[in-house]
């Protein structure tokens, strides 16, 4: 009598994040300065956009413009990842375009935050505003910090 046994093996493997949602993003530390960055920026921009009597109407109009760019720019990046959207289009170097996002927004809302804070007359939603702006400008420089090895770091294939 002969006897055929046979044997199935399966081998399911995970992610970090379920389906295409990739939430496990949201807990390291490029997630957590984006979600830093797009808040700062968010209260930043709603503390000078509400605040009434500009003591310099030019000043502010600048910084609602350069926090506003830079809110929406951070939050389509925050998106990009949490839907893993950067995979379906490899056309676009993102961790190049991330960095150089990070250094112009750093240096233009550093501008903006220091003229809101010398401009502001007093009023205390200015001066909040203001320091948002210098608290999103700090979160802005770690990820430029961060990012900086891996948009222009030495590729695998260079060869000194």
């Amino acid at each position: 009598m002969s006897h055929t046994v046979i044997t199935t093996t399966t081998t399911t493997t995970r992610t970090s994040g379920d389906g295409f949602l990739n939430t496990g993003y949201t807990r390291t530390i490029p997630g957590l300065l984006k979600i830093g960055q797009t808040l700062a920026l968010l209260v930043a921009f709603l503390c000078v956009h509400c605040a009434r009597g500009w003591p310099s109407w030019a000043a502010f109009q600048f910084f609602e413009v350069v926090a506003l760019w830079f809110f929406v720019a951070f939050l389509l990046f925050l998106l990009m990842h949490l839907f893993r959207l950067q995979g379906k289009m490899p056309c676009i170097n993102w961790p190049l375009t991330e960095f150089f996002h990070y250094s112009v927004g750093s240096v233009l809302l550093l501008i903006a935050s220091i003229v809101a804070a010398v401009k502001s007359g007093g009023v205390s939603a200015l001066v909040v505003g203001s320091v948002f702006g210098f608290i999103a400008t700090f979160l802005m420089a770690v990820s430029l910090w961060t990012s900086f090895s891996v948009a222009c770091g030495p590729h695998a294939g260079a060869t000194m």
